[in-house]
């Protein structure tokens, strides 16, 4: 058992001996102010049982309706799965101009590969391979026939790059 006398100043502990010396004190008034912030959050919140009649829940049609609140966690969540959606669908077109031919359509010039082939190529960029296509294809990025792809069945589906 070490004495005091024997134990490193705190500036000397490691990460895998450091020691968390918290008073009653400090840890009460954490509490209190998560507490707080935890009450006033649900006055707001229309599903609490907290809630005051005065919250105003956005309807159909508002901007705010559908969405997460300003600031929030959420919301930050939301924008940092949009950027990496983004991206992954940028990779996906770069994916398809290094291995895609070009060819003739409606009297323009586009990329087009097969799904087998991309599918093949992509696998080892990413395991999303249709939803990203999707994701694309709502962009009017790409486009294919039928609603989904599967691979196998629809290996010989062309894949066309718009833009």
């Amino acid at each position: 058992m070490e004495t005091e006398d024997q134990r490193p100043p705190p500036s000397q502990f490691s990460e895998d001996t450091a020691v968390c010396i918290v008073s009653v004190k400090g840890m009460k008034e954490n509490w209190q102010k998560w507490s707080s912030t935890h009450r006033e959050y649900q006055k707001h919140n229309p599903f609490s049982q907290d809630a005051r009649v005065s919250v105003e829940v956005p309807q159909r049609g508002q901007d705010e309706y559908g969405r997460p609140l300003k600031g929030s966690m959420t919301e930050q969540r939301g924008k940092d799965a949009h950027t990496h959606i983004s991206r992954e669908v940028q990779e996906l077109c770069e994916v398809m101009v290094n291995i895609g031919e070009l060819r003739e359509k409606d009297g323009g010039k586009v990329i087009a590969v097969e799904f087998g082939k991309l599918f093949e190529h992509y696998v080892t960029v990413s395991n999303k391979l249709v939803g990203i296509l999707l994701r694309a294809r709502k962009q009017k990025l790409v486009d294919f026939e039928g609603e989904m792809l599967w691979q196998g069945k629809d290996d010989h589906v062309v894949i066309n790059l718009l833009q």
